[in-house]
Order: structure tokens, then C-alpha cells, then sequence
């Protein structure tokens, strides 16, 4: 486990804590091989009945690092950081319960979609920016976001990339609770510990069943990789991370 993901289990939960708040949780290679292997391994724990996830500080996480995803994009023909937890997560067969604590955007927000509970603070918001950096929405999101929100409302998140609040969210049907700030821990940490508490089988073959009934989310993802590394090394996609870097607007006027 890096020194940026926390993990203990108490009362029946795993708890997973991001600890880069001065980097906004920005999910770096290292913290996202400690997830995938947190992840795998609640499988395989029998005291492991729930996972639990939070950030720290004021942020759920601001989604990949930009520096290390673009350098990470260029190496191992173009397999990303993401892509190993992303698996790990379309496919966990234990309960995961979301806390979001703060900002959750791109990959914070997209990985929402494949938890079985999110509970959100007041003061958290949401974004998915893919398309202002020149690539698309990963994590099979473009199949999950229209299936919870609707094909309307999902393609408006999508494609004008704001940013919306923790309300908006549950209506939209990706956050099943608000707290108040001050309660957000409390509260979800006592319903994971509630789930905890029933039957580990029955609480799995409950989440197998329902997402038997949906499409193959790890297939959709590993399809999704090789598109989304070329979209990467873009010339649009490497003008919106330039930018971003440099802290200025992008122009993209000179690409057809």
C-alpha cells in the first residue's frame, strides 16, 4: 500500500482513505495499483464484508494526475495507469460504499458509477472534463451515466463537461444521500457497518445478480483502453493537458 492510500479494516469494512490532499487526491500510477490491489484482495479476505472509500482533506479526488497519466500514456504501448484498478473495480464482488467528501472529477466521477451505495457531502461537486481534454468518458461510463440518468441528461454532463452539485447528483441518480459535511463519515461509515452485518453471500450473490442483468463492464473497458490511449496522444488531447499544465485556456482552433 503507497504511502497515499490508507487502509484498515475495522467491524467488518475495509476502509480505503486517498491521502493526497495537497494534490487534491489526484490519482497517481502508484495509488492506483494500491487501490486495484486493495480491491482484489477484499475479495479474497473473509474479514472483509464491505469496502469502504474516501479522500481526505476537501477533495473526494480531482481524477488522474495529469503529468503522470500523460507520461504513463506514452510507455508500455499505451496501456494506462487507471486501467488495472478500473478492472479491479467493474469486477469486485464485494459491496463498495462511496464517501464523497469533496471535488469528484474525471475519474472521481466515473467511478462512482460502479459503487453499490454513495453518500455525498453538501459541499461535494462533480465533473466529467473528458471532452474539453480532447478524449472521451472512460470506466465504461458511457454506457453506466444514460442507464442511471437517462440518455438527456447523461449526454449534457458528457459533453459540456460543468461542473454540478451534490443535489444534482442525487436526482441524477449517482449519489443515494447528501449529508451535511460534518456527518458525511458518520453517516456512511454506519451504513457500511450496517451492511457489514448481514450475510456476506446473500450481500454478494445480490450484486453479482444485478450486475448480471447489465452489460459486461470489464469487457466494455478493456475494449475501451486502446481507443482511449490513441485519444491520449492526440494532438487536441495533448494541447488540453499542455494547458492545463500552464494554466492557460486551450486553442484548439488549429485542428480540423
Amino acid at each position: 500500500m503507497t504511502e497515499f492510500v490508507a487502509s484498515e479494516i475495522r467491524e467488518g469494512v475495509l476502509e480505503l482513505r486517498l491521502k493526497r490532499p495537497e494534490k487534491k487526491n489526484a490519482l497517481n500510477p502508484d495509488m492506483y495499483a494500491a487501490l486495484a490491489s486493495a480491491l482484489r484482495a477484499a475479495d479474497e479476505d473473509p474479514r472483509v464484508r464491505v469496502v469502504w472509500l474516501t479522500g481526505s482533506g476537501d477533495s473526494f479526488t480531482s481524477g488522474n494526475d495529469v503529468t503522470s497519466f500523460v507520461d504513463g500514456s506514452r510507455k508500455a504501448g499505451g496501456r494506462l495507469p487507471a486501467h488495472d484498478f478500473l478492472h479491479a473495480l467493474a469486477t469486485l464482488a464485494t459491496p463498495l460504499v462511496a464517501a464523497v467528501n469533496g471535488m469528484a472529477v474525471g475519474v472521481g466521477a466515473t467511478l462512482l458509477l460502479h459503487c453499490d451505495m454513495v453518500f455525498a457531502a453538501r459541499s461535494a461537486f462533480f465533473r466529467f472534463p473528458f471532452v474539453d481534454l480532447g478524449v472521451f468518458p472512460e470506466a465504461a461510463s458511457t454506457v453506466l451515466l444514460p442507464r442511471i440518468a437517462g440518455h438527456a441528461r447523461a449526454m449534457e454532463m458528457f459533453l459540456l463537461g460543468d461542473r454540478f452539485d451534490a443535489d444534482a447528483a442525487r436526482e441524477a441518480g449517482m449519489v443515494n444521500r447528501v449529508c451535511d459535511d460534518g456527518a458525511l463519515e458518520e453517516e456512511s461509515l454506519a451504513v457500511a457497518r450496517r451492511l457489514a452485518q448481514k450475510p456476506a453471500s446473500a450481500l454478494r450473490a445480490t450484486k453479482a445478480r444485478v450486475r448480471a442483468a447489465g452489460p459486461d463492464l470489464a469487457a466494455i473497458i478493456d475494449e475501451e483502453i486502446g481507443p482511449f490511449g490513441e485519444m491520449v496522444r492526440s494532438p487536441e488531447a495533448q494541447e488540453a493537458f499542455s494547458a492545463f499544465l500552464e494554466k492557460r485556456k486551450p486553442d484548439f482552433s488549429r485542428f480540423d
